[in-house]
């Protein structure tokens, strides 16, 4: 079975993807309110890995996530087949001031597919928020600036 989760994000498409691809900025929105991700590599490129460490906010166990890319079209599409043989694709659209973003990958057999809705689209809501506060800080230095 196939989930779906999505967000729109009023910024730019560069910082959008930027922000859902660089490392530093996984750290600051790939959680949820009980883990932390507290490191981040990405090889952004079909057959380049996703790395993260993910941990309990609260102490305990923490747990090693990989992901190798199986398709990656820049400013649109990222897949990748994680470690345990689960797919995830991610698209980025253009939409009207902004992107919307739709993530759709494979449930497990546990928890049930509402619970792993709602985490999920925690987790991306996590990233609209960072995304919508990087834009509003910290323009894109690709993009025109309204000089005199």
């Amino acid at each position: 079975m196939w989930i779906t989760v999505e967000a729109f994000i009023a910024a730019p498409i560069e910082t959008v993807w930027r922000a859902f691809n660089d490392p530093d900025d996984i750290l600051a929105w790939d959680a949820s309110d009980a883990w932390r991700t507290t490191r981040a590599a990405n090889d952004l490129r079909v057959g380049g890995r996703l790395e993260l460490r993910i941990e309990p906010r609260h102490g305990g166990a923490g747990a090693d996530f990989g992901a190798t890319y199986t398709d990656v079209q820049p400013m649109r599409i990222i897949a990748w087949r994680t470690d345990a043989a689960r797919m995830v694709r991610v698209e980025f659209r253009e939409a009207g001031a902004g992107v919307l973003v739709r993530q759709t990958f494979e449930a497990e057999p546990e928890p049930s597919v509402e619970e792993q809705r709602r985490d999920w689209q925690s987790v991306l809501d996590g990233f609209a928020r960072h995304a919508r506060a990087r834009a509003a800080h910290r323009p894109d230095p690709a993009a025109p600036s309204g000089g005199r």
